[in-house]
């Protein structure tokens, strides 16, 4: 059987870590059950060679993008269904993937996975079709569950805490590495350099904004997907705990030895920097990335969405969705636009050109160098 793929392991149960310290050529060993399309594209800028996941790249309870996105690009992506593998495997291994879905490891056989292909999917989408008034249904149900428990979300029973920045009577900008982050925010960037919000980056989303040149000014969240460089870029730290006294992002900024703030609020990340904006005085909030669908909240592991009904309930009059704006209008130059600013310029070069001797003599060279070229002298 012939060689498909080599290459070094990198493993992490967790995609959003592995994908910190994955580099080009590596494989990517991960355990990461319906991937999303987010995390399928920061796969594919890694250039991984090859993804194993030990858990269904995509089960069919409901349409995850992911796989297809991956596959599309021409990753190699191996599903492999026994249990406990994965620890079995450690950083640097060196892995053969075949083409038919069998993995060598260091050398001698390790198991047999199989090749997710377009095929595949497509018998994995039918399949969630079918499931998805059930899955619509069983999300309903697990919302209106949730509410009960998280409707202090709307009562203000927390502590809201004293921001050095100062967010009153300004538009806010949250943002999130949600699906299409980067075209909203290209789509975003004349709004933002004239109006200048308040930028709020959701713990990856403050990698996002330094992406394009732009310092968050503020930075929340459980601290689990946001680089080290993302961290120490000079933001305001807030972060997300919980009324238990769980805050998962705690000790990673402790270790940085920076200075913070803590948020106890239920719900997701995003939901508190939305709160945190609202509470803080702010006069108008951009959601940028943020997670607003079923879709969205299956493929990150939560069963209801009862708390970013909530606080979009408390906040949306001063909310505005900023999801998918890049496809509301795409500015194109027309040809006949082309045409007169051509023509507006034509005449001050040529003024230029007829009054200048320094442009003259430059004309003149470019004519004998044109005619040399042709043969011409």
């Amino acid at each position: 059987m012939a060689k498909f793929i080599v290459g070094r392991a990198v493993v992490d149960k967790k995609t959003k870590w592995l994908i910190q310290r994955v580099k080009p050529g590596d494989i990517a060993v991960l355990s990461h059950k319906d991937i999303d399309e987010v995390a399928a594209h920061q796969l594919i800028k890694c250039k991984v060679k090859g993804i194993i996941n030990f858990q269904p790249s995509i089960s069919g309870r409901f349409l995850n993008q992911g796989p297809e996105v991956l596959v599309n690009a021409g990753k190699v992506l191996v599903d492999v269904t026994q249990n406990g593998l994965i620890d079995l495997i450690r950083d640097g291994d060196l892995i053969e993937i075949k083409d038919d879905g069998e993995i060598i490891l260091n050398g001698k056989f390790f198991c047999k996975g199989i090749i997710v292909t377009k095929e595949y999917i497509r018998s994995k989408y039918n399949e969630a079709k079918l499931n998805y008034e059930k899955e619509i249904e069983k999300f309903a149900i697990n919302t209106l569950e949730y509410i009960k428990h998280e409707k202090k979300l709307i009562s203000a029973d927390y502590t809201v805490p004293t921001l050095k920045t100062d967010l009153r009577k300004k538009h806010v900008m949250v943002v999130v590495r949600g699906k299409d982050y980067k075209e909203d925010i290209l789509a975003l960037m004349s709004y933002i350099d004239e109006i200048k919000p308040v930028l709020i980056g959701v713990d990856g989303g403050a990698d996002a904004l330094l992406e394009f040149g732009l310092k968050p000014d503020i930075i929340v969240g459980d601290m689990d997907s946001i680089s080290d460089k993302g961290l120490k870029c000079g933001a305001e730290i807030v972060v997300h705990a919980y009324p238990d006294g769980r805050a998962p992002g705690l000790e990673r900024v402790k270790q940085l030895e920076l200075d913070y703030k803590i948020m106890a609020v239920n719900g997701t990340s995003e939901d508190m920097a939305l709160l945190l904006a609202y509470h803080s005085g702010a006069d108008l909030i951009i959601a940028v990335g943020t997670h607003t669908n079923m879709i969205d909240f299956l493929e990150k592991g939560r069963q209801g969405m009862a708390s970013t009904f909530l606080v979009r309930l408390k906040v949306g009059h001063i909310l505005i969705d900023a999801k998918g704006v890049n496809k509301l209008y795409r500015y194109r130059i027309k040809s006949n636009y082309l045409a007169a600013l051509l023509a507006a310029a034509f005449f001050p070069i040529l003024i230029i050109s007829t009054s200048s001797p320094l442009v003259k003599y430059l004309f003149r060279l470019l004519i004998i160098k044109v005619r040399m070229m042709f043969g011409f002298l």
